[in-house]
C-alpha cells in the first residue's frame, strides 16, 4: 500500500494544514513540486448526468418525511470513515437513513430537511471535489489521487436532485439555527456536537421510529432490488456447491470466499457477515469465524446474502450435505424443519399477524421434539413453557431491507405485534441445533443443525418467494447439488 506525501505547511497558511505523516520520506514540497501539481489538468466536469435510479423514489420519501414533521430541522447524517489501524479505515457504508432518503452513498453527507411555511427545503451536504490549488488532491490521505473522484457538487446536484452545498460549513451554520431540531443519532459526532444544546433524546428518537417504520412496506424500487440480491445470491450458493471439493481440502474460508467473490462481482458486499457453518459449526447460530474443516458426510449450513449497490441484501440459508446426499437422520431433522418452514411461509399473507408464521412454525417443530421423544408432552405445555428453544432458539424471522434486520427501530406494535401489509418482505427462517454436548439428545443428533430461510414477499393475495430459485426439498436439494457438481 502507497504512503501519503504530506508537505510541511508555512506558518502564514491560514486555511487548515495538511496533515504531516510522522515517518513520510518526503520532508516537504517544494515551490516548484508544488506549481507543477497545480497545472496542467484536463476539465473533467461532468455534465447532463442521469438521476440515479431510485431518485423518484427518494424524494417521495422525503415528502412523507417533510409532512410527518412540520416546522422542525432535520437532520440525516451518512456518517464518516472508520480506522481499521493506524491510518487504514474500513470499507465506508452510509447510514441506512440517509442512503434511504438521498440515494447518496458516500462518507461526511449530511441531508438537511430546513422548515418553510409549506413544507421543507432539501439541502445535500457534501464534501466537494478535492482542491487542487492547496495540494489537498495529491497531498491528503483522503485527496483524490488517494482515493479517486469524488462528484463535484453541480454533479450531486444532478444526480441525487438536490441542490448540493459544502458539508464543511455545514457545522458552523447548524450551531447559528434557531428553532426545534432533529438529528438522526450515532453516525456523525461532529453534526451532534454543533446541534448539543438544541436536541432532546425524545425527539431524535422519534425521527429514527419514523424512519424504520417508512420502510416496513417497500415501493417497487425496492422490491426489485431485493429480487436482484436474492437472484445474485442464488448464483452464489450455486457457486459453493461446485467447489465444495476445495473446501474440504482447505475450510470454511473457501465457502466465504467463493460466496463473498460473487457479491462483489455484481453486487456491493455482502449484506452481513457470511455464516459458512460446517458440522457442529451450525449449531452456533452466528458463526462467522469460518475457520473449521469441511467434511464429507457433515452437514454445511451457509447464511449468506449478497448486496445489491443500493444496499438491499437478501438473507438466504440452505443445509446441504456435503457428500451431496443426507443421512437418515440428517434427512429427518432436515424435513422437519422444511415442513415447519412450509407451514411458516404458508401463514404469510396480508391481514395476517406478524407473529403468525413464526407460532405456525414452532408448533411444527414442537410436534416432532415430542414424536422424537426429545421432550415431554403435549404439544400444548411444550408450546407454552417454550421447552422447544433447547433446540430452537432464535425467533422465525425479521423484517428484510437496507439492513438484513431492517427497521429494527420500528415500535414494537408497528412491528412484532403488527399486521402483514402487501410489500412487506421478511424472512421465514426455522431451525433446529442440537449441540455437540447436549447430553439430552441421543448420540446421534449430537452436532446436527439445520436452518431453512427464505425470503418472502407480502402480496395482495398471499406471497411470493423470491429466493424460490433455490431448491428446498431435500431430495431437490441432492439432484440440485448432484446436477452442479456433474
Amino acid at each position: 500500500m502507497a504512503e501519503e506525501l504530506t508537505p510541511e505547511t508555512p506558518e502564514n497558511e491560514t486555511e487548515e494544514p495538511i496533515k504531516q505523516r510522522k515517518n513520510g520520506l518526503y520532508p516537504g514540497v517544494s515551490d516548484e513540486l508544488a506549481e507543477s501539481m497545480r497545472s496542467h489538468w484536463a476539465d473533467t466536469e461532468l455534465h447532463g448526468l442521469e438521476p440515479v435510479a431510485q431518485a423518484a423514489e427518494t424524494a417521495a420519501r422525503r415528502a412523507a418525511l417533510s409532512a410527518r414533521f412540520p416546522g422542525d430541522r432535520l437532520v440525516i447524517p451518512s456518517g464518516n470513515l472508520k480506522v481499521r489501524s493506524n491510518d487504514t479505515e474500513y470499507p465506508f457504508r452510509a447510514s441506512v437513513e440517509y442512503a434511504y432518503l438521498t440515494g447518496n452513498q458516500t462518507e461526511d453527507g449530511v441531508l438537511v430537511l430546513e422548515p418553510t411555511a409549506d413544507g421543507h427545503t432539501a439541502t445535500i451536504y457534501l464534501l466537494p471535489r478535492s482542491d487542487r490549488e492547496n495540494g489537498e488532491f495529491w497531498l491528503d490521505g483522503q485527496g483524490e489521487l488517494w482515493v479517486g473522484r469524488r462528484h463535484s457538487l453541480a454533479e450531486a446536484t444532478e444526480l441525487y436532485g438536490i441542490p448540493a452545498s459544502d458539508v464543511r460549513e455545514l457545522a458552523d451554520a447548524l450551531r447559528g439555527a434557531t428553532g426545534p431540531v432533529r438529528v438522526v443519532r450515532g453516525h456523525d459526532a461532529g453534526i451532534e456536537a454543533a446541534l448539543t444544546d438544541k436536541v432532546t433524546a425524545e425527539r431524535d428518537e422519534e425521527l429514527r421510529v419514523f424512519l424504520s417504520e417508512a420502510r416496513l412496506v417497500k415501493d417497487d424500487f425496492e422490491i426489485g432490488e431485493l429480487q436482484k440480491a436474492v437472484d445474485s445470491t442464488v448464483r452464489g450458493f450455486e457457486d459453493v456447491v461446485k467447489v465444495l471439493d476445495k473446501a474440504e481440502a482447505t475450510s470454511e474460508r473457501y465457502i466465504e470466499g467463493t460466496f463473498f467473490l460473487r457479491a462483489r462481482v455484481e453486487g456491493n458486499d455482502v449484506g452481513y457477515g457470511s455464516i459458512c457453518a460446517a458440522g457442529p459449526h451450525a449449531c452456533t447460530l452466528h458463526w462467522v469465524r469460518n475457520d473449521g474443516p469441511v467434511r464429507s458426510g457433515d452437514l454445511l449450513l451457509l447464511d449468506a446474502g449478497v448486496e445489491t449497490h443500493t444496499y438491499y441484501t437478501a438473507d438466504v440459508t440452505r443445509t446441504l450435505p456435503i457428500s451431496g446426499t443426507y443421512t437418515e437422520l440428517q434427512r429427518k431433522v432436515y424435513d422437519a424443519v422444511y415442513d415447519a418452514q412450509e407451514a411458516g411461509i404458508a401463514a404469510v399473507r396480508p391481514g395476517a399477524k406478524f407473529r403468525d408464521f413464526h407460532d405456525a412454525a414452532q408448533r411444527v417443530l414442537a410436534e416432532r421434539l415430542v414424536e422424537w421423544g426429545l421432550v415431554e408432552g403435549p404439544v400444548e405445555r411444550v408450546l407454552e413453557l417454550g421447552l422447544q428453544r433447547r433446540w430452537t432458539l432464535h425467533g422465525t424471522g425479521h423484517m428484510l431491507g437496507m439492513d438484513v434486520h431492517d427497521c429494527a427501530a420500528a415500535r414494537v406494535e408497528a412491528y412484532v405485534d403488527g399486521t402483514l401489509e402487501p410489500g412487506m418482505v421478511l424472512t421465514v427462517e426455522p431451525g433446529l441445533y442440537f449441540q455437540a454436548d447436549d447430553l439430552s439428545v441421543p448420540e446421534e443428533y449430537r452436532g446436527v443443525g439445520v436452518r431453512i430461510e427464505d425470503d418472502i414477499l407480502v402480496t395482495e393475495d398471499g406471497n411470493r418467494n423470491l429466493s424460490a430459485g433455490l431448491p428446498r426439498r431435500s431430495a431437490d436439494v441432492e439432484a440440485w447439488m448432484a446436477s452442479l457438481k456433474g
